[in-house]
């Protein structure tokens, strides 16, 4: 297994009866941008620590940079790693000032310029002087991004850096930091739950679950051809319904779909995504819209069919009241299927 700047190769960690890594396995491109997706305590952030050097692995291998760091009998501490590491609750000092904290760890002769070569960077000029107590919450991460910066890392590794900031600004400053960090060229691995940050953010996503990296892809390879059936509901709402393979195409309750993956079954189960039920009013027709729920730009429709409840995502210029008769149009869109 060789990849350009991360190679997780059968990588476990265990704190006393809990196994929170068990024979990852990952492989990060140089100047890519990936994201660790999964459930709390699936181990994402045992393994981003592992990979920053401030975890030893109980067995496996990780390089950085085709270099090894971590292996049986031998581990690089994080100082010689060249990663720059930004904290769920970003560790500022608060004795220091921002410049301090920025500078902090580097040779002293190289703050005078560096220093405020990173501030700028991240939007912070003429607030050196400041201590973190009287910066806002987004003021504080860009300081500690700017430290992880400072000296002048080949990764940047990200463990929930939003978790703490006004929902209403978290939008705009995922946007940001990407931003910053594309126009710098640099490696990033973040470590997410929220499928939406990863599916915005990554150029890629390594779904984890119980301690495993258990799918690697894009963002639209995550989502619409999902391993297993637990990774099709992590990334996103789905109707599951009975169905038969034959020929790469298979036949539903809704229509007929080109199937994905023909997995030399007959019967399946089919992941259709509610964007792909179109509803048609008609009072004759052979739906009920029973529930609804408005989100600004689209209209999560609950529909009940045949004894089968399905969802529908629809564009919020299309209304369909509630109660409505209904027909269910698919799209002709190829579909994942399940054993």
């Amino acid at each position: 297994m060789a990849c350009g700047m991360i190679c997780l190769h059968g990588v476990s960690k265990r704190f006393g009866s809990v196994q929170a890594v068990e024979t990852a396995q990952l492989c990060v491109e140089r100047g890519e941008f990936v994201a660790l997706l999964g459930p709390s305590g699936c181990g994402k952030t045992t393994l981003l620590r592992l990979i920053a050097g401030f975890e030893e692995p109980d067995a496996g291998e990780i390089r950085l940079d085709e270099r090894v760091v971590a292996t049986a009998g031998a581990w690089t501490p994080p100082e010689r790693r060249k990663v720059g590491m930004v904290f769920q609750d970003y560790a500022l000092f608060p004795h220091l000032t921002v410049a301090e904290n920025v500078g902090f760890g580097l040779p002293r002769k190289e703050r005078r310029t560096r220093v405020p070569a990173v501030l700028a960077l991240v939007d912070l000029c003429g607030m050196g002087e400041r201590y973190p107590h009287e910066l806002s919450g987004g003021q504080q991460q860009r300081v500690a991004l700017a430290r992880a910066l400072a000296p002048a890392p080949d990764l940047v590794l990200l463990d929930e850096p939003w978790s703490n900031i006004d929902p209403h600004l978290r939008g705009w400053m995922r946007d940001e930091l990407a931003r910053i960090l594309r126009a710098i060229n640099v490696t990033v691995v973040l470590v997410t739950h929220d499928r939406e940050e990863a599916f915005s953010l990554a150029d890629r996503i390594a779904l984890m679950r119980d301690g495993t990296v258990v799918q690697e892809g894009t963002p639209e390879e995550i989502y619409l051809e999902p391993a297993t059936r637990w990774a099709a509901e992590f990334v996103g709402a789905g109707n599951f319904l009975k169905g038969t393979l034959a020929n790469g195409v298979v036949a539903t309750p809704v229509g007929r779909f080109p199937a994905l993956n023909a997995n030399g079954a007959t019967d399946v189960e089919v992941l259709i995504r509610p964007e792909l039920l179109e509803l048609e009013p008609d009072p004759s027709g052979g739906g009920e819209v029973v529930a609804r729920e408005f989100r600004g730009h689209d209209v999560f429709y609950r529909v009940l069919m045949d004894g089968v409840e399905l969802v529908s995502q629809r564009p919020s210029n299309e209304i369909v009241a509630l109660g409505e008769r209904v027909n269910v149009r698919p799209h002709a869109s190829s579909v994942t299927v399940f054993s």
